[in-house]
């Protein structure tokens, strides 16, 4: 997958809240505030450039110069990654130039002056991750001013966009099953399936669009998706699922990409787009076998074309966790292939061919020269080599592009 990849640098210091401060730490209002400017309220900074202009605001004008000290902080980091259960990287400090190690605000101002933060060097930057900056403030001195030490960091998040390979499956040939060997087959008592769609059109009346499956080896226990289901809006999605069927509140769109997730968290199952949840949730036993990959609809007897989705698929991933709403979130564009609780990985960049390579490296490879199809509804399933249909599928273009 090519990578194209701006990355930001770096904005500030200290989101002040002044409500989150603990008994220990209270806000003093005689006590004049250094933050820094744009980060008052939340820990996780996006910025869009490689060079960031830092400044810092106070709570009050000063008096003669103010100094403040800042420095690189991979404990706020760590601390933010085990209180957000993410898996955010940190940029190097060896790969990061600060105009400065201080920040001044002159004597009648409250604004200081700019300090250039510059990433020069991106070669450390792994596909997969998102990187991040921890700076703290140290010290403050000048005017009596200070700061509050719960709020004293900021974590610099750099956007990345991305430029990747999906698979066209606007095609009813293209439809069939994967099924693993039995060795392979994985039980789940808490899971998250997710896929992300490209749908060219939605809202065919009355005419189904079935997505895809991950299923038992004998279709039981599926967790399968699609749009359009009788008696239901044509733009929502339906997942139906052991947890219970459930059905969006949203109506979805055309012509933008989707990454959907659906967790299982032992008691519940919940739909999401983006990482915003449905409101709508399954409480039956989800309790699932994993073993087969259905793409489209696979059934015989016309099936295929009736109920064929017009649109692209990348990102299918199975976890054996459920992921949190951050790990979503976190996860739009892609993940590592080693990310905890990661049992496959289809990315769908091959760009070629007609394998399927699993990134985990777990073995869950699909060669849809090598697949099964019902001949209808109740049918024994039929093997079909599907690798001549595929192989014509790949798309990469400026619809291909994401950022996170």
């Amino acid at each position: 997958m090519k990578r194209i990849i701006k990355l930001g640098i770096i904005t500030t210091l200290l989101a002040v809240c002044l409500a989150s401060c603990t008994e220990g730490d209270k806000f003093d209002p005689n006590k004049t505030i250094v933050y820094v400017t744009g980060a008052e309220y939340f820990p996780m900074v996006k910025v869009d450039s490689d060079v960031y202009p830092l400044v810092l605001t106070a709570t009050d004008v000063a008096t003669e110069d103010v100094t403040v000290s800042i420095e690189y902080d991979m404990a706020a980091l760590d601390k933010y990654n085990a209180d957000n259960k993410t898996s955010f990287q940190p940029i190097p400090e060896s790969a990061v130039s600060f105009e400065s190690s201080t920040c001044v605000i002159r004597p009648g101002k409250n604004i200081s002056e700019v300090n250039n933060v510059t990433i020069v060097d991106k070669s450390f930057v792994e596909e997969g991750y998102i990187y991040v900056l921890p700076i703290s403030i140290t010290s403050v001195s000048g005017s009596g001013f200070t700061f509050i030490e719960d709020s004293k960091s900021v974590l610099v998040r750099p956007t990345n966009e991305f430029s990747f390979t999906a698979l066209d499956i606007a095609d009813p040939n293209v439809s069939s099953n994967y099924i693993f060997s039995d060795d392979k087959a994985v039980t789940l008592s808490t899971y998250t399936y997710e896929i992300k769609l490209y749908p060219y059109s939605l809202g065919r009346v009355g005419q189904i669009n079935r997505v895809c499956a991950w299923e038992g080896k004998g279709e039981e226990k599926a967790n399968m998706i699609r749009f359009n289901e009788n008696g239901y809006n044509d733009r929502q999605l339906q997942l139906v699922s052991p947890a219970g069927n459930i059905v969006s509140e949203t109506q979805y769109e055309a012509g933008q990409w989707y990454i959907f997730s659906f967790v299982y968290d032992g008691s519940k199952m919940t739909m999401y787009a983006n990482g915003n949840p449905e409101p709508r949730v399954g409480t039956n036993d989800g309790t699932t076998t994993f073993q087969r990959f259905e793409m489209g609809m696979s059934w015989g007897g016309g099936y295929p074309s009736s109920q064929l989705f017009s649109g692209r698929i990348c990102e299918v991933r199975v976890w054996n966790r459920a992921l949190s709403v951050a790990e979503m979130k976190e996860g739009i564009c892609n993940v590592h292939p080693q990310s905890e609780g990661l049992v496959a990985y289809w990315k769908f960049d091959e760009g070629e061919g007609f394998i399927f390579h699993d990134a985990t490296g777990n073995g869950y490879d699909m060669d849809w020269s090598d697949t099964y199809r019902d001949s209808n509804e109740d049918g024994p399933l039929e093997a079909y080599d599907k690798s001549s249909y595929v192989s014509s599928r790949w798309v990469k273009d400026e619809i291909n592009v994401c950022r996170n």
